[in-house]
């Protein structure tokens, strides 16, 4: 069981805005704040450790460097959180145990994929570097974004810088946590396919893109589920982001699956779904932002033949159209979509999908069957389908990860293959938006 016990070092950050931790319980390392298994976090001490499920331990090696002679490690996951203000921040960890093979995979606050499954042998350590956008829903002393219920409490709009460490005996040594300024944004608009998905099983390909991006870039995701062109303009995200656009920033834009129901959002493909496009566009380029179009994902519909039937109606040529007219950047995540789901096939695609049967997803008593949502294997493919087609556009390419291979929809990885450790935040109901 976790201690309950609080340490009262006084957490200050140096002149440029940097915050170091030193994880264990031998001697700390010169400059750095040491965080034990029992400095456990709360507001008033401003940082510290959280492991829900779990009991965090002390390893320690053979002396000699005091910032890697232990670490902090567990056999379930466990969560990191520091006070910080909205900014952009590049988080450096040292990652490993003195005691046993190490696997760790990193996430950011709503479980946005940092860095995937970093194994060290035992003894050995390995230093990470990622960038985590953290910010407000308030835009200046008047204004706020309208968050959605689901929202509220959400890792991505607190006081905190969260990271969540899991996987096969996770294990960290340091973090090192320094504000970042001057670095391209890749803001995301979109909804529930792109947001951050807070809880397992549901998933979206925004959450995964920073996995495949160098901290020379930073994604700072504002989809939210049920989202339409129209209600992103009025809940004030729209706003927020030209607020802090930088030029050179770039605006990805996925809108559809909402945008075609009837009611008060509801637009045309060819006329007021452009027209509402075009006002993104506009807005971003007032701020010498870089807008680029990304057609919806499709839904899990098969014909008899085992083809794939488009449920999107006239909304992703009408984004194509727009693209070729305005000359604006198109990801055309439809297309790639399509081919992804035929290769899986109609009974391998539930696999991709949140399809569930009783009692077999971990922490859910119940069926799941979504054809719209997916899961985080499915938002994963998704994601090196957005990248393969960034990699295309000549000012992406430093921006990839170095070990992103060229990926095809038409040969997917294989589900079997796929290691995601599952965040310990669980919820039966769909997301808003179908």
């Amino acid at each position: 069981m976790l201690l309950l016990i609080q340490f009262t070092q006084p957490l200050i950050a140096e002149s440029n805005k940097q915050w170091k931790f030193d994880l264990g319980s031998s001697e700390v390392e010169k400059g750095y704040v040491v965080v034990t298994p029992e400095t456990t976090y709360s507001d008033n001490l401003g940082y510290g450790m959280l492991c829900p499920n779990g009991e965090l331990c002390s390893v320690e090696a053979k002396k000699g460097d005091r910032l890697m002679d232990d670490c902090i490690t567990s056999e379930q996951p466990f969560f990191f959180q520091l006070n910080l203000e909205e900014g952009r921040y590049k988080v450096t960890v040292t990652l490993g145990s003195a005691s046993k093979k190490s696997e760790t995979t990193v996430k950011a606050e709503s479980r946005r994929l940092m860095l995937e499954n970093i194994t060290t042998t035992e003894g050995q350590s390995v230093t990470k570097s990622f960038v985590v956008d953290v910010r407000r829903p308030e835009i200046n002393d008047s204004l706020r974004i309208r968050l959605n219920k689901r929202e509220f409490g959400s890792t991505n709009w607190d006081n905190n810088l969260c990271l969540e460490f899991n996987g096969s005996w996770p294990s960290v040594s340091s973090i090192v946590v320094e504000e970042v300024k001057d670095l391209p944004v890749i803001f995301l608009a979109g909804n529930s396919t792109v947001t951050d998905q807070a809880r397992e099983p549901w998933a979206s390909w925004g959450q995964m893109l920073p996995r495949f991006l160098s901290p020379k870039v930073v994604v700072a995701n504002y989809a939210e589920s049920g989202l339409t062109l129209k209600s992103f303009k009025y809940q004030n995200r729209l706003k927020k982001v030209i607020s802090v656009m930088q030029p050179g920033d770039y605006l990805f834009m996925e809108f559809a699956h909402n945008d075609q129901k009837k009611g008060s959002c509801y637009v045309e493909p060819f006329t007021t779904y452009q027209d509402e496009l075009r006002f993104f566009i506009n807005e971003a380029k007032s701020k010498g932002g870089i807008p680029v179009l990304v057609t919806s994902t499709n839904r899990r519909k098969f014909d008899e033949k085992g083809k794939l039937v488009n449920t999107l109606g006239d909304y992703p040529d009408a984004m194509r159209q727009l693209s070729i007219e305005e000359g604006i950047r198109l990801i055309d995540l439809n297309a790639m979509s399509k081919t992804l789901y035929e290769a899986l096939g109609v009974e391998g695609s539930k696999k991709a999908f949140v399809h569930y049967p009783l009692n077999t997803f971990p922490g859910v008593n119940r069926e799941l069957k979504d054809n719209t949502h997916f899961n985080a294997y499915r938002a994963y493919e998704l994601a090196k389908c957005v990248v393969s087609k960034m990699i295309c556009m000549n000012e992406f390419k430093n921006y990839i990860v170095d070990d992103f291979k060229p990926f095809n929809p038409a040969n997917p990885d294989l589900v079997d293959n796929f290691y995601w450790p599952l965040t310990p935040a669980f919820d039966a109901e769909k997301p808003e938006g179908n």
